[in-house]
């Protein structure tokens, strides 16, 4: 029986990335995560893969990296890079607080996997001219990697979700990967939740039964025959957040409150309900909160839940998310939409089996 291609996670978060690829047909063998909670969970979903749970700017590359060298197909990851979001300064990739980033240029530089995969900030790719392309194109090339790259936009890929990402696909040798084509129509907000329990503020627990019938293709392959529902709950929102929803009909947003019960907000889309019929906006880490961004349900009076979150960047629901409220929404809000992933894997795939018919 043929092996799998092997991958390491890096700053791996609940495992967005890990599960786009493993659905492509990898094995990732190792992972890192430096939130415990965050780490756990990741666990719980992705049983055979070891954890190193911790900062890994702390361990020894060699000593933790040692028995993967040259044995790696892929090393996938998003390091954070805030110093890239500084429009208008040189700042180098030596930057501090670029090092994480550094960090994961040594391990592919230690490991040295026929491919690597970054995904981060589309500003990445365009901050100070290019500046910071440029330098990433040069540190790996001297590696001897060859390099593409783009912003991809995961409702492209059958997530019901406008995420713009950047993504940057290496590989040894002189030949590029091809970037993944846009290969699904786009999958709308009611596709993918329609079918979860109708509940109001305050309703639901962690674990229950289905109460609605499938509706569409999407919510079949998110289910994929599970039999219970899990993180379906609804925050419990004050009277005066309630007063504020009953006012705002379906597709309607602030524009419909009086002025006395507006409030300033530094986020666009506050107070406005999801359209059922187009694709989410982004998903961020406070979706539970009606003034965080346009993530009310589109007719009942609550924001979406971690499940409903959840179908909207597209993990099945035999995905479980675990700990408190707060870092299931920062599991959900800070993933890789697992579709998105998957069609990056797929193009490694496509590109392994090429390789091995020319030799």
């Amino acid at each position: 029986m043929e092996t799998k291609p092997k991958v390491i996670d890096l700053f791996a978060g609940v495992g967005g990335l890990s599960l786009g690829f493993e659905n492509a047909g990898f094995n990732v063998v190792f992972a890192n995560e430096y939130d415990s909670d965050i780490a756990n969970a990741y666990k719980v979903n992705h049983r055979t893969t070891e954890m190193l749970i911790g900062d890994i700017t702390k361990i020894s590359i060699k000593d933790t990296f040692e028995k993967y060298k040259d044995n790696i197909d892929v090393i996938i990851g998003g390091p954070p890079c805030q110093g890239f979001s500084q429009k208008g300064k040189r700042l180098s990739i030596n930057d501090e607080r670029n090092f994480l980033f550094k960090y994961y240029y040594e391990i592919v530089k230690f490991v040295r996997p026929k491919y690597f995969v970054i995904e981060n900030v589309p500003n990445i790719l365009t901050t100070c001219n290019g500046y910071f392309k440029k330098q990433i194109i040069e540190l790996f090339n001297e590696q001897g990697y060859t390099l593409n790259m783009d912003v991809l936009n995961a409702e492209n890929y059958g997530v019901p979700q406008s995420r713009r990402r950047a993504v940057i696909i290496g590989k040894l040798g002189k030949n590029s990967v091809a970037l993944p084509e846009p290969n699904e129509r786009r999958v709308s907000i009611w596709e993918a939740i329609s079918d979860l329990a109708y509940l109001n503020s305050g309703e639901g627990r962690e674990e229950q039964e289905y109460v609605k019938n499938i509706e569409s293709n999407y919510q079949k392959i998110m289910r994929n025959n599970q039999k219970k529902l899990y993180n379906h709950v609804a925050t419990k929102h004050s009277a005066d957040a309630l007063k504020k929803l009953e006012l705002i009909p379906p597709e309607c947003g602030k524009e419909c409150l009086p002025k006395e019960l507006l409030t300033k907000s530094i986020y666009s889309g506050t107070w406005t309900r999801m359209n059922k019929d187009d694709v989410s906006v982004t998903i961020t880490t406070r979706f539970d909160t009606p003034s965080s961004g346009k993530f009310t349900h589109p007719f009942l009076n609550r924001a979406i839940t971690v499940r409903e979150a959840a179908r909207l960047q597209s993990f099945p629901d035999n995905f479980i998310f675990c700990g408190s409220k707060t870092s299931q929404m920062k599991q959900v809000g800070n993933a890789v939409p697992p579709k998105l992933a998957q069609a990056v894997a797929e193009s490694i795939m496509k590109d392994i089996e090429g390789d091995k018919k020319k030799k």
